[in-house]
Order: structure tokens, then sequence, then C-alpha cells
């Protein structure tokens, strides 16, 4: 063969390996691979890619070789919204070009939670006015609030999740508070567009607001929290000092001419929005407002339940739970007492308290580290598989205790570097007594969420995807029926403790009703706060911080009840057919195998008459 031929021959095979090479990279990065288990992992890796703050929570690339993200704060401009928008459409297409038939099992599942979860998000983009972005974790017509804004989460995002390990690190950590300003202006331009649409605050939301971002900045550069942890962080690094000296120098820098006048923007824009702000409470003053609360509901609970079913149910179940803690205070000696009025003073016996000191505050986060101890040996009895890492237990940061709620649980990350956190809320010791603190460490940790997400997390036979699928119905409801699960297999004995289980349901039941009444049947802030304060006990702080969690969060909290009423209905179904059969573990691995789950997906898990079977 001559020297022309063998070029030709190589030209040709270099042309032919491109063509087919061109077209195996068009299929695996934007067209239809011809691995299904590719493509869902592609879906996952756009979506985590486009949100340098999630893969940070993730875990996965930061500090790695792959890591060219964890410098920068996820963008939240309107342009870049639109374009995972369309990624999401083009997702969508791509998914439906597949035949379920032809793949497996697990494969036709996550095909099946991967179209809920797209369709949903398309649904959602419907409400675009409402919407602040996807990168938000709840469904919320106000982006800055009380509870969970991204005002006061960036913070929690920097001081908890983002790990500093060596100079790289520090300095990636300086890069994301050198952006603040610009995420804070997409943000304003975000509140001005709904603004634009009449989706403004309540002004008790703002004021609120208002108290929290101006007490935040109150403190020098120096003090801030944002820069004290960050400091604290170095503390642990082997750098020289003169390089621990420049990183504070740069950290101080951008606290002073990005974080701080991001703040101070910020304020002055709600200062403004003040004035028009009204003292109307629910959803239902906006335009289709309600249509947006039907979707709320349909985006928390993975149902098509009405408001007014909704609404109903809450009625029937606070009837019911009343009724059953009648019956427990009778026992308890209070017969013929008002159930109120038993609870109330209950609330105010001074044995079910720790002191309002420091030392209080300390012995409520012991007294949770306790009952976790307590209940580890007896996961075995109820699971075939418990969480590998531990729980941790820490206070809410001092800045965020006014308005955060009692309690909530951040989930570790991927790779195992920072574990479950179960935050406790010690600003009002009182809002701990020591006969709830068993049904809420359950909710929140174990056998509640820590081991429902960890165990989701460790599952090696699930795709990241469903790894870290976020379904509220779900999860919440996998946690309140936690707290009824340990209670029916004795992890205590407790009278008092049974009180502070279903005191907790009926807080639960009282939600549906207010939840509804809120953002459907036109409740004012006033009449949802009294029905809770007259069908449950609570003080009026505490009162005061659920319901106006509610306002900004449409529809979150009903997702527990509906959520624990379908995993309950599936018990007793799967009990009723494998009568002296049935077993609790296996029912347990059923609901947990295969991750979060949309209500309909998990009843489908049950559908077949040999399911839970031995």
């Amino acid at each position: 063969m001559t020297i022309f031929k063998v070029r030709r021959v190589a030209g040709f095979l270099f042309v032919l390996f491109l063509c087919f090479g061109g077209v195996w990279i068009y299929r695996l990065i934007w067209g239809k691979p011809s691995s299904f288990h590719v493509f869902a992992a592609r879906v996952m890796a756009k979506r985590a890619f486009a949100d340098p703050e999630f893969l940070t929570y993730l875990g996965i690339t930061d500090n790695t070789y792959l890591d060219f993200t964890s410098d920068k704060l996820t963008d939240i401009s309107l342009p870049k919204n639109s374009i995972y928008l369309q990624q999401v459409r083009e997702s969508l297409d791509v998914l439906h070009q597949y035949r379920k038939e032809d793949l497996t099992a697990q494969e036709q599942l996550t095909y099946d939670v991967l179209e809920y979860d797209l369709q949903r998000l398309l649904d959602d983009a419907s409400f675009g006015s409402y919407l602040h972005s996807f990168w938000l974790s709840y469904f919320t017509p106000y982006p800055v609030n009380q509870v969970f804004g991204l005002q006061s989460c960036l913070v929690d995002f920097m001081v908890n999740i983002h790990r500093v390990v060596n100079e790289k690190s520090a300095a990636h950590y300086i890069a994301r508070l050198s952006q603040w300003d610009k995420k804070f202006a997409d943000l304003i331009e975000e509140l001005k567009r709904r603004e634009e649409r009449g989706i403004i605050p309540p002004r008790f939301v703002i004021e609120k607001l208002l108290h929290e971002l101006t007490q935040f900045i109150s403190v020098s550069y120096s003090d801030n929290l944002l820069y004290t942890s960050f400091q604290s962080k170095l503390q642990n690094l082997q750098l020289t000092a003169s390089s621990k000296e420049a990183l504070e120098k740069k950290a101080l820098h951008a606290m002073e001419t990005k974080v701080y006048p991001a703040y101070l923007r910020m304020l002055a824009f709600l200062q403004k929005q003040m004035e028009k702000a009204t003292t109307d409470a629910g959803v239902w003053k906006f335009p289709m407002g309600k249509e947006f609360y039907i979707q709320c509901l349909r985006y928390h609970t993975t149902t098509d339940d009405s408001p007014d079913n909704v609404h109903a149910f809450g009625l029937s179940e606070v009837k019911r739970i009343q009724g059953e803690l009648r019956e427990l205070l009778d026992q308890l000696g209070h017969q013929g007492q008002d159930v109120l009025a038993a609870m109330k003073a209950l609330s105010a016996d001074p044995r079910f308290f720790y002191p309002e000191t420091d030392e209080g505050r300390k012995q409520v986060l012991d007294g949770y580290r306790k009952i976790f101890r307590e209940a580890q040996p007896k996961l075995s009895s109820l699971f075939f598989h418990t969480p590998k890492r531990e729980l941790r237990v820490e206070a809410v940061p001092d800045f965020r205790e006014k308005t955060s709620p009692m309690a909530y649980y951040e989930p570790g990350d991927l790779r195992g570097h920072r574990s479950g956190v179960f935050y406790v809320n010690t600003y009002n010791v009182k809002a701990h007594p020591k006969f709830a603190m068993a049904s809420l460490a359950y909710h929140e940790g174990i056998p509640g969420h820590h081991l429902q997400i960890e165990l989701a997390l460790e599952n090696k036979q699930l795709p990241l995807f469903r790894k870290v699928a976020s379904f509220n119905a779900y999860i919440e409801g996998w946690a309140l029926y936690c707290e009824r699960l340990a209670f029916e297999y004795g992890w205590t004995t407790d009278l008092y403790s049974n009180v502070g289980r279903l005191q907790f349901e009926l807080m639960r039941a009282v939600r549906l009703v207010v939840d509804t009444g809120l953002h459907w049947k036109r409740w004012s802030r006033e009449e949802a706060m009294a029905y809770m304060a007259e069908n449950t006990g609570m003080d009026e702080e505490e009162v005061e911080v659920e319901i106006e969690r509610y306002v900004v969060m449409p529809a979150q909290a009903c997702s527990y009840k509906i959520g624990m009423r379908e995993i309950l209905q599936l018990r007793e179904e799967m009990k009723e057919r494998l009568g002296d059969r049935f077993d609790i573990k296996t029912f347990h691995q059923m609901v947990l195998q295969n991750g979060a789950l949309p209500l309909v997906l998990l009843r489908n898990q049950f559908k077949d008459p040999a399911a839970g079977k031995n």
C-alpha cells in the first residue's frame, strides 16, 4: 500500500470516527442516550451544575478535580431561570422518547419519578408571577421571608454548608461573599417584578424582615457571623500567619463592599414596600390567587385533594385528636377539666421545663441527645437498615432564633463530610416542654427525617436523582408517622409524653384548617391565630410564629397529615391483606427502599397483591 493510500484510509477512518463520535457525543449531551440510566444522570447533572449551591449541599464536587463551581453562588436571574426552564422542557421531551416497557422495573420507577418532577416544574412555571426561581427550596410567593427566606438561608449555607478545608476553599468562600451584591440585586429585581403584579408580602411579614435584616448588620463586619465563622474555619488549616491574615483581610473587604451594601439595599427596598403592603394574609388576594393555592396544595401534598376537602379533613382530625386527648388527660387526673385548660396547665407546670437560662438551653440540647441515644438500639426491631452516620444536635444560630420554627433538620452530604443536623431553637425554652421532646426528636431525627433521608443517600441502588428527590408529603408524612410509630411500639410508656405526641398531631391537624382558612377561605391572620390558640393550647408567641409561617409558605404545612394518612392507609391495607404474615420491618422497607416518592407512586409500590409477602 502506497503512502497515499495509507493517508486516504487513515483520513477516511478519521472522518468516520468524527461522524460516529460526533453522533455519540450529541446523543450523550443533547439527544437521546442509548442508556436510560445515562439520560437520568444527565438530567440530574444539568440541574446540579446549573446550581452551584446545590452542588455544595450534595458535597460531591467541592474540593475535587471537578470543582469549578464552589467559588460561585447560584445565578437566580430571570434569564438564567428561562434557560433552565427550556432545559426542563427538552428533558421531558427526551424522556418521552423512551418506551417504558423496554426498561427494568427500577428504571420504570425512575421514569415515573422523573416525569412527575419535570412536569411539576413546568406546571409551577405557569405561575411565574408568584415563583422566585427553580433554585428555591419551597414553592412560595415570597422568596424573602422570615422563615426560610433567601436572605437568611444564604447565611446558613455559608456558615454550615460551605466547607473550608484548604487555602483554595477559603478563597472560594471569599469569592462567594463577593457575589452577595449581585445575588441580592437579582433578588430585588424579582421582587420588583412581583410587585408590579401586586404580589407584596403582608405588613407583618415585612416588619419581621426589617427587624431581622437590621439586627444582622447592626454588628461590625468583624463581629458578623459570616466573618467570625470564616475565622473559626481558618483556625483548623495549616496556613502561615501571613496567609491567614491576607484571607481575613479579603473577607472583611467583601463584607464591607459587597455583603453589607446588599443588605442595606434590601432594607431600603422593603421599607418602600411597607408603604404599599396590606394586612391581608392569604394568596387569594393575588391575581389567579385561588388557582395558585390549588397548585400549592398539589405541589406540597402530591395529591389532587381540593382545598375544601383538606379543610374538612382537618376539622374531623381536630375533633378526633381532641377526643383522644380527653381520654388520656382523664387518666392523668384531669377529669372534667376542659382539654385546652388542662393543656395550658401542663404548659405552665414548672416540672416540665428547663430553666430559661444559658444552662437551661444547654440542658434542652442534651435532653434531645439523650433521646436519640436511647432510640438507637430500638431501631433494629422496626427496620432492616439504619443510618451509618450519626445525627448531630445543634442550636439554631442566634440571628435566626426569633423567626425560626422550634426545630428543623438539615441533611448531610453525599460524600460523608457533613452529617445530618437536628437544629433546635432554644430562644424560648418553654417551646420545649419535656413531655413533648420525644415526639419532636422522633420526627426530626430517628426514625424520622434523619433515618429516611440518610438511607436514601446511602442506597447504592438508587440513581442520584432519586437519592435527593424531595416530595414534601412523603418526607413530612413519614416523619409524622414516626411520631406515632414510636409510641405504638413502646419507645416510651410515659403518659405525659403521649400527651405531647397528641398535642403535636393536633397542631398538624389544625394546620390543615388554618392554612386552607388563610389562603382559600379568606381568614385574616388574627382569625387563624385565634383558631389555633383555641384548639391547641399553644401560647401566643408560638401561635404567631406558626401562622406567619403558613402565610409565607402556602400549603406546605398541609403535607404532614396528608402524607401520614397515606402511609397509615397503606399499612392497614397491607395488614388486612397479609393477616398474621404482616411484618412491620417489611412494610417499612417497602416505604423507604425507593427514596422519596409522590404519594401516587408510593401507592403503586403496594398494588401487587404479593407485595410484602415473605
